[in-house]
């Protein structure tokens, strides 16, 4: 599976299943309208172009960045500054920037980033439920 941003000069690969697809209520997740599908650096997911990065301000040990294109500031993903035990680097992809048609059928997890952290229920929805 592949996204590009708007004027396609970034974007994501993604090999394999992406499995379900997280929705967050973040602040910022809420605001860029991104659904998540997760991997680790250099692993099944591979960013394209140049993409620029932003950390929240005011944060001093902020957990991620979100990766944009520093063109048309179309947001491809978010990279976490902090190694997991093994090392790997985790990572996300905004599947919002992937053809409908990959994506439509996928199944949609909650994600309480707002005030819990926690995983909300799931409700049966998928992509094409709350794109189209």
């Amino acid at each position: 599976m592949i996204g590009t941003c708007h004027c396609g000069a970034t974007g994501w690969s993604l090999d394999g299943d992406p499995g379900s697809i997280t929705a967050c209520n973040c602040t910022l997740c809420r605001r860029y309208g991104a659904l998540w599908a997760y991997d680790y650096e250099g692993e099944r997911i591979t960013l394209r172009g140049e993409p620029a990065a932003y950390r929240r301000a005011g944060k001093a040990d902020p957990a991620l960045e979100i990766l944009f294109c520093p063109a048309c500031a179309g947001v491809v993903s978010w990279r976490g500054l902090r190694l997991e035990p093994d090392g790997r680097r985790r990572m996300a992809v905004n599947v919002r920037l992937a053809a409908p048609e990959e994506v439509a059928d996928l199944s949609i997890d909650h994600f309480d980033g707002l005030d819990t952290f926690d995983d909300l229920p799931a409700d049966g929805r998928c992509v094409r439920d709350l794109w189209f």
